[in-house]
């Protein structure tokens, strides 16, 4: 099964209005003319309107970088979906581990997010990994079992396009520490064996599996020949249009 590569910038908190613009534009020169793979960046929330007006007839798409599950009310805090598509995006990342490991949010959260996404019309980018203590423990597929199964408990997929799945190893976020190449196929491989049995071969065969934690310019090759790992999601090096570019046009 032919899976359209997707290159995802994460900019997490990072960039003013007038970076985001700058950043954007050069991410929306390196995407022009690429039709086997797709780019997208995750600004911050205040800077998606002027990134989707700087991005404007570019093939780069826009994500929010988390998501409320309700359509509007007394969330303090919060974005709904219908905001976000309001503001440019198509695609939203959801359970990434700094919003499980720094702010708590639990697999349930992430599940009511993830449905609440696919409900409105946005594509999830559903975030699972695990710690550097859960893979000494010999824990990673359980953990990962865990979170993909209670990430999309309940959810149909009549798409299997429009479901997005990132596998971060926690340990390898922002630490320059990065999965083999055979670590990151064997995990990819066996998420989409889970994949499979919470839907069917066909539909498990069609989700795009990205690989994030420290990918960069001198490993994103490497990454992207595995047969299972379908695209990426970068973090730090998406910061650097001239890294990113690089990371876009992998060969």
């Amino acid at each position: 099964m032919q899976r359209t590569p997707l290159i995802a910038g994460n900019w997490k908190m990072h960039t003013t209005i007038a970076e985001a613009k700058e950043l954007a534009k050069a991410v929306a020169a390196a995407a022009q003319g690429l039709t086997d793979r797709q780019v997208m960046i995750a600004p911050p929330f205040t800077a998606i309107a002027a990134v989707a007006e700087t991005v404007k007839g570019s093939p780069v798409l826009l994500a929010g970088q988390n998501v409320c599950w309700e359509e509007k009310g007394a969330f303090t805090g919060e974005i709904a979906p219908a905001m976000l598509l309001d503001a440019g995006c198509t695609m939203a990342i959801i359970g990434h581990s700094e919003r499980r490991h720094i702010f708590g949010e639990t697999d349930t959260m992430v599940n009511k997010r993830t449905e609440g996404a696919m409900k409105a019309g946005l594509t999830p980018i559903l975030c699972i990994g695990e710690t550097l203590a859960q893979r000494e423990a010999n824990q990673t597929f359980a953990v990962l079992e865990r979170q993909t199964r209670e990430g999309l408990a309940g959810i149909a997929i009549a798409e299997p396009t429009r479901v997005v799945v990132a596998y971060e190893p926690v340990w390898a976020i922002g630490t320059g520490k990065t999965a083999t190449t055979e670590q990151a196929q064997e995990v990819h491989a066996f998420v989409r064996g889970v994949l499979a049995e919470l839907y069917e071969k066909n539909v498990a065969s069609q989700i795009r599996i990205l690989y994030g934690g420290s990918v960069n310019s001198d490993n994103v090759d490497a990454l992207m020949a595995q047969s299972d790992v379908d695209g990426a999601l970068v973090g730090g090096a998406a910061l650097k249009a001239e890294s990113f570019t690089r990371i876009i046009r992998f060969q």
